[in-house]
């Protein structure tokens, strides 16, 4: 498609809770850049902030605008585009997903298999995980705890008991808790009474707590509890993506010697090579999208999909809009 006169249609954010889709151009791209028209955006927790409508947010939002984990097919190269090819299926790390058509730099696309390519694949999310479990230096023999099984969780989960690792998985709903069963946790509890899960940790444990502890909700309540559980000179890892100021206990994190690791990666050079390995990993059988439920929602309900992520009622996992 080379009109520019071409439309498409996109979402446009108005106001706090408020969307609607609009017809707008079609994006061209600019020379190093691609156009994949999309086949699918995933809906990310980080949408959240700006969908409440903080004082920091403007409307309306640009059309697409906070879609960010896109997957399609290459329709358009820019001027000095090597490498790629119009109607190859791809991830895209873009910015503007929640739209048709959106413009990736085409350093920021990584190619799918068909197979891959005809189901929904959340690139960025994929990449988040592989780049977390990166960071947390997991191996066999580990005792390794997972707060917060969401779409992250669960392949964090999955990857822990694949490379040997003993997961406990700690999350409030049930068919979660379910979820962690099926992707390898070998204990589920509740994430319910803060004291009653230390002490039950304590004693799946022997008294010594976790090996890596991965906690994935961006919330302070389960943040808290994972230095709880952590043991002495093992390795917090802060997976979820927190939007507001945390408080820590530092005495705590200092009397056990732990070391923190802030995994949540921002430079896209390494959310692509994430995304790559997550490529591989799928097609390698590590990891099995189809045994977790992703919810589709067409455009016109990409409201419905962030309330549905903010207040993920039992049996949603993730949701994503089709395009």
């Amino acid at each position: 498609m080379s009109d520019a006169s071409a439309t498409m249609r996109a979402a446009v954010v108005t106001g706090p809770g408020e969307v609607e889709v609009r017809t707008v151009p079609v994006p061209q791209p600019n020379p190093g850049q691609v156009r994949v028209r999309l086949n699918g955006c995933g809906v990310c927790a980080s949408n959240l902030g700006p969908w409440a409508g903080p004082d920091w947010m403007e409307f309306p939002t640009a059309p697409g605008a906070l879609g960010h984990e896109g997957w399609g097919v290459i329709d358009a190269l820019g001027e000095g585009v090597s490498g790629l090819a119009v109607g190859e299926p791809v991830a895209a790390l873009s910015y503007n997903a929640y739209a048709e058509y959106d413009i990736a730099a085409a350093g920021a696309v990584v190619p799918l298999t068909d197979e891959l390519g005809t189901m929904p694949f959340p690139g960025e999310p994929l990449g988040c995980a592989m780049n977390v479990f990166a960071r947390s230096d997991i191996r066999a023999g580990q005792t390794v705890a997972v707060v917060g099984v969401g779409f992250l969780g669960a392949l964090l989960t999955r990857l822990a008991a694949e490379a040997g690792a003993r997961v406990i998985a700690i999350t409030r709903r049930p068919s979660a808790l379910r979820i962690a069963g099926e992707m390898g946790a070998v204990e589920t509890l509740a994430l319910d009474d803060h004291w009653q899960i230390i002490e039950r940790v304590r004693d799946l444990t022997g008294g010594d707590f976790c090996d890596r502890v991965i906690e994935a909700t961006g919330l302070q309540w389960p943040l808290d509890l994972a230095g709880e559980i952590t043991r002495e000179r093992g390795r917090l890892v802060i997976a979820g993506y927190h939007q507001e100021t945390r408080q820590v206990n530092m005495q705590l994190w200092n009397w056990r010697g732990l070391d923190v690791v802030n995994a949540h990666e921002r430079d896209p050079a390494i959310y692509v090579d994430g995304v790559r390995r997550a490529v591989e990993a799928v097609r390698a059988g590590r990891l099995d999208l189809s045994a977790l439920p992703m919810r589709r929602y067409p455009l016109e309900r990409l409201g419905d999909a962030l309330n549905d992520t903010r207040d993920r009622p039992d049996g949603f996992l993730k949701a994503w809009v089709a395009l």
